[in-house]
């Protein structure tokens, strides 16, 4: 309300959200607690001599309006696509060798057909574009100061200019914007639009919605159910996986701070197993006190009395040791000389990749906002999850009961890493199904004049599947279904059909799902 700040109440916490209630001393209006302690370095470096990298996330539905209004905002003659360059991989590669060999009719050794794939590995294939990353000429230069300019693929046709470099090579001249398609926008957009309310308005301090990460008590499962986890964060950004709950399981985070550090852990590379699990497991440390977040490692260190330029370079070099480099001497003794602990020196040796902690704030507060619905409006966070994501869901299945629900749940779970993709996605949409119904929630059927094209819709405390959601029914026959009826009642299937011009398959999978009952069928054999 008056801008006003205070730092200082918040030592010994781990961020703001985890502080208690405050109130402004000057205005007398209750503290937003949005403080999360991030260093400036971490952005732009020690003397602000780092590029930046800025990750915009739109919802998907509107991820092209954001691209289109960047040329707005800077002009069309200074805003590109970023261009990526496709090589050939190792498979292809062989492909192309076998089939050299063939059409000059040589036969050769394992070993050189190996040696001539190789060589062609990593060979320019074609060129594309990068799928968010947008590069911004200053307005007193132009591009080809910087770089040559193409389409796409080389098709002169195409509207879309791109890089010539690829943007790894322009990295320290010019700024690129990742503006990048998400689905967490769009579940709070459904969300919002379900429950007549602001997500933005969910305290990120609710005590019921932290049990969700170690418990699922809160979601008020029936005695007997099986919802195939001992917690209750499915569905919940980034923090639904089976690795996920696992690490939340062991890690048992009690408050704002503890669930940063385990997003950083899970989105690190060889940061949880064979490291921060040991170090937990054999009661070293506690969730809170283990290398989580980048940005931790700097902050940890300047406690201990680093100076900030060096818990800078030890940050930099622990977060991107990709090749697994070895810690150097010099850092290792400026830790020592600090009285830094030792499992803590070799937890960082062990380290590839370390999480941004701007980036795991931001996962945390959609996990907390998106879980406090699940609690408080469950009919609208599984409507609007479903709305948002409706990919594997299937209609079919689902309305055949729990007992179909998990038996499908439990072959595509004997798969495991052997499932298609398409099974992957129908086993995630069948845990969150099961887990709607284990809380005694109902699904209506898909209904001729109430279902959406796309839409799963609250309805009288239960959710009303849509057209799309049977297997079969794509999303143009989906559409063309809701728009048929715009112009009354159907007499009959005929009719539907002329209306609609949907498939025959269509049809048929409309009427197996008791969609078509009541209407009828003037001459079934020549219909088609």
């Amino acid at each position: 309300n008056c801008k006003h700040t205070d730092f200082e109440a918040g030592k010994g916490y781990g961020c703001g959200a985890d502080m208690p209630d405050g109130v402004c001393p000057v205005c007398g209006t209750p503290y937003k607690r949005e403080g999360f302690d991030i260093p400036f370095e971490t952005f732009l470096g020690v003397g602000g001599e780092k590029v930046p990298d800025i990750d915009l996330n739109f919802s998907g539905e509107y991820q092209a309006n954001a691209h289109k209004y960047t040329n707005e905002l800077f002009g069309s003659d200074h805003v590109f696509r970023a261009g990526t360059i496709g090589t050939i991989a190792d498979k292809t590669a062989y492909g192309y060798v076998k089939k050299y060999l063939e059409k000059v009719g040589k036969t050769v050794t394992k070993a050189e057909e190996t040696r001539l794939a190789m060589g062609c590995v990593g060979v320019k294939r074609t060129t594309g574009q990068h799928p968010g990353g947008i590069v911004v000429v200053p307005k007193e230069y132009e591009i080809y100061d910087f770089c040559p300019v193409q389409h796409p693929a080389d098709d002169p046709n195409s509207n879309i200019i791109t890089t010539h470099f690829t943007f790894e090579y322009l990295h320290d001249t010019l700024l690129k914007l990742d503006e990048l398609g998400h689905d967490i926008p769009t579940k709070y957009k459904y969300i919002e639009r379900y429950s007549n309310s602001s997500v933005l308005d969910v305290p990120m301090n609710a005590p019921e919605v932290y049990d969700l990460f170690v418990s699922s008590e809160q979601l008020g499962v029936k005695e007997g159910e099986n919802i195939y986890s001992n917690i209750g964060t499915l569905g919940l950004p980034e923090m639904g996986t089976d690795f996920v709950m696992g690490v939340l399981e062991e890690a048992k985070p009690k408050n704002f701070a503890d669930l940063l550090q385990v997003s950083g852990i899970t989105h690190g590379t060889d940061v949880w197993l064979g490291n921060a699990q040991d170090l937990i497991k054999k009661g070293i440390c506690d969730v809170s006190h283990v290398v989580g977040t980048r940005d931790s490692i700097m902050l940890t260190l300047i406690r201990y009395g680093l100076d900030s330029s060096m818990a800078f370079k030890i940050t930099e070099f622990v977060r991107k040791n990709k090749t697994g480099k070895v810690l150097p001497e010099e850092m290792v003794a400026a830790m020592r000389e600090h009285n830094v602990e030792e499992w803590y020196i070799d937890s960082l040796r062990k380290i590839k990749y370390m999480f941004p902690k701007a980036h795991a704030a931001a996962y945390v507060m959609s996990a907390i906002r998106i879980g406090w619905y699940k609690i408080h409006d469950p009919i609208s966070f599984y409507a609007g999850f479903f709305s948002a994501a409706p990919t594997g869901f299937d209609a079919e299945i689902v309305m055949k009961g729990k007992k179909t629900i998990r038996k499908n749940i439990d072959e595509l779970k004997e798969k495991g890493r052997d499932a298609t993709q398409k099974e992957s996605a129908l086993l995630d949409a069948l845990l969150l199904a099961n887990e709607y119904i284990a809380r005694g929630f109902e699904f209506l059927p898909v209904d001729l004049y109430k279902s959406d094209a796309k839409l799963f819709l609250p309805e009288n405390g239960k959710i009303r599947l849509p057209f799309g959601a049977l297997p079969g029914v794509g999303e143009s026959a989906a559409i063309a279904l809701q728009n048929a009826r715009e112009d009354g009642e159907f007499l009959s299937v005929e009719e539907l059909k002329q209306r609609s011009s949907v498939t025959k398959a269509v049809i048929e999978t409309l009427d197996a799902n008791g969609v078509l009952r009541g209407l009828s069928v003037t001459n079934q054999l020549t219909l088609f």
